[in-house]
């Protein structure tokens, strides 16, 4: 039986600095947002998207300006080095991609700079789609993080346009993968493990065939680490299922095999 989810579920986050909240995966995690706060604007239109679907529009209150996101951010980093709080990570993702917001390079640097003032210790991870990795700017930036967290959810092209549904019709696997390339050893590859179906098509890249595809574009990019996960929050395609935890230590000790360090989630 496939679980229902939240045919509707639209934009969580109302507001350009979010959290802190706690991550699964990176701990105490501030929240930056470089998308719209009343609507989303991203390069993929994934099938599980926490944020919901494209269609839902990009809002009215547009990107947020540079000069914002760092007045707010040193605001909040203030307050909560005030009040004694712990900080284990600024973690850029939100209601879209952030490497699209046509400053995000400048404001990878304010962030670092911030960051520095107040809590030295933690950590800048970027939570990107990949999709603008053909931009020198963005992957100059994302070089400079601590945790240059890219996406990738299939390594066969039907799948990967199943799932991740691309706005651009020419980001295929194959360049996406040459392009991960470059980061040699600098760069987290993400995958999203599920199953399931959409439009009558049925979705499961846990299958050998999707597992041996990954784990082969995975040697070829040669990433500090890989991390897998599965559903956690409602999705927008009510037809999707998690993929049970035993199912995805099973698939980490198959990366882990080929000499790939990974995270499971």
């Amino acid at each position: 039986m496939f679980r229902k989810m939240a045919k509707d579920q639209t934009i969580l986050f109302h507001s350009t600095i979010f959290g802190p909240i706690h991550s699964r995966r990176l701990g105490v995690s501030l929240g930056v947002n470089l998308s719209p706060y009343d609507g989303k604007v991203c390069s993929f239109d994934c099938l599980y998207c926490e944020a919901g679907f494209n269609a839902q529009g990009a809002g009215k209150s547009g990107l947020p300006a540079r000069e914002d996101v760092a007045r707010l951010l040193d605001e909040k980093l203030t307050e909560m080095r005030q009040n004694g709080d712990k900080l284990d990570v600024i973690t850029f993702s939100g209601n879209g991609e952030p490497t699209l917001h046509p400053h995000f390079a400048e404001i990878i640097d304010d962030t670092i700079a911030i960051r520095d003032k107040h809590f030295p210790e933690a950590k800048v991870s970027v939570l990107s789609n990949s999709t603008q990795l053909h931009r020198p700017d963005v992957c100059e930036a994302l070089r400079r993080v601590d945790n240059n967290i890219l996406k990738l959810d299939s390594a066969l092209e039907k799948s990967m346009r199943l799932i991740d549904r691309p706005v651009a019709k020419d980001f295929t696997v194959e360049k996406v993968v040459e392009q991960l390339k470059q980061f040699e050893g600098q760069a987290i590859i993400q995958t999203m493990f599920l199953r399931g179906e959409h439009s009558g098509e049925p979705v499961d890249n846990t299958v050998d065939a999707e597992v041996n595809a990954l784990i082969e574009a995975y040697k070829a990019i040669r990433p500090r680490e890989v991390m897998i996960y599965s559903l956690d929050r409602s999705t927008p395609e009510e037809n999707l299922n998690k993929v049970p935890k035993e199912e995805l230590l099973a698939i980490g000790e198959k990366v882990k095999a080929a000499g790939i360090a990974v995270q499971v989630n």
